[in-house]
């Protein structure tokens, strides 16, 4: 019995450091992703939407006919 406890101990061991070091690294934050770009905010409600839908209207010929 006690061969068998100290036969199991080094393996415990090594359980335990490699534990260790997964909640370790569980505990760090995240690196942002690399083709992360930062976020822009639209403070202005509707800031944008006239202009989209005027560029749409201006890229494709048949938007203007089919709202005439």
């Amino acid at each position: 019995m006690l061969t068998l406890a100290v036969l199991l101990l080094p393996g415990l061991s090594l359980l335990l450091i490699v534990m260790s070091r997964i909640e370790d690294n569980l505990r760090q934050d995240p690196h942002p992703a690399r083709h992360a770009r930062p976020r822009h905010l639209r403070l202005l409600p509707g800031g944008r939407a006239a202009g989209a839908e005027a560029d749409e209207a201006d890229e494709h010929p048949t938007a203007g006919s089919a709202a005439a």
